[in-house]
């Protein structure tokens, strides 16, 4: 199966090159093509004659979003918005990869598919916009959401507490954020067969998929620190101690009771993946 990911060098990009097994995954990204300016797509998408695309390609710097909308709206919502059209018009399958921060964290999670969006930040709101446009140019389009999204490499919070972990005398992590983290191989794994439901006819929507369990920013962090040997003390703090610019949601744990239902898809426990991702990294194995 040949599966077109649009984005080269993102996290879950790079996953799904790296988990591809027997699929054909083909990425494309800037200056091949860019989802802010998105002419061409028609041509990439007819040469490349996929049997399904994977957009893993967004605006993810949630701070920056709030002084940057424009280019936000641009690639989490307009750009996303004309690659559905495409797809759909060449009938094609698509994959569009969405968000937990859709959600403001105060409806008591863990959230189901149809419940209403109402994100806090800008962000957020460029990636619910998104959600709709490719579902309203693609009907048959799968929307998938998920959250807390690290790898073995690029930037993410993982890598950012490990060298943090190595360099100061003790860390302070927000500790009442709950999510569901998740690992970008992980997460791939979960893609690639759902690229496979839907090229055999299977029904888009939304779709919730992360790793399994849950835990704050602080677990998450001492699960990693610990995880690669460090002894560094990690102190819980609350979101109210660490202002940003934009605000987040306190609880967006997402219910995936329908991704097992109607797909088979089962990730691992988060500490599991984390476990692996370490390993990857060739850190694991030093803590508890």
């Amino acid at each position: 199966m040949k599966i077109l990911v649009i984005g080269s060098t993102g996290q879950v990009a790079r996953a799904l090159a790296a988990q591809a097994g027997k699929h054909d995954v083909v990425r494309a990204g800037r200056p091949q093509i860019d989802l802010a300016n998105p002419t061409g797509l028609a041509d990439l998408i007819g040469q490349a004659s996929p049997d399904a695309i994977i957009n893993a390609a967004a605006y993810t710097a949630v701070d920056k979003a709030e002084s940057e909308i424009e280019t936000a709206r641009a690639l989490n919502e307009t750009g996303p918005a004309a690659l559905a059209r495409t797809a759909e018009a060449l009938g094609a399958p698509l994959i569009h990869i969405s968000t937990d921060y859709v959600f403001n964290g105060l409806g008591g999670a863990p959230y189901a598919e149809e419940d209403p969006t109402a994100p806090l930040n800008v962000y957020g709101q460029t990636k619910a916009d998104g959600e709709q446009a490719v579902l309203a140019a693609h009907p048959g389009a799968l929307v998938v959401r998920t959250s807390w999204v690290y790898a073995p490499a690029g930037q993410n919070f993982v890598r950012t507490m490990l060298r943090l972990g190595s360099e100061r005398d003790q860390l302070n992590v927000v500790a009442d954020q709950i999510g569901r983290p998740t690992e970008a191989h992980a997460l791939a794994d979960a893609l690639l067969v759902l690229a496979e439901h839907l090229r055999g006819g299977a029904p888009g929507g939304l779709l919730h998929v992360t790793n399994r369990g849950e835990g704050s920013w602080r677990d998450l962090a001492e699960a990693a620190v610990r995880g690669a040997g460090l002894e560094t003390p990690i102190h819980g703090i609350a979101t109210s101690d660490y202002p940003t610019p934009a605000r987040r949601p306190g609880d967006t744990r997402l219910d995936l009771s329908k991704a097992e239902r109607d797909y088979g898809i089962v990730l691992p426990d988060w500490r599991e993946s984390l476990e692996r991702c370490l390993e990857m990294m060739g850190v694991g194995g030093r803590g508890a």
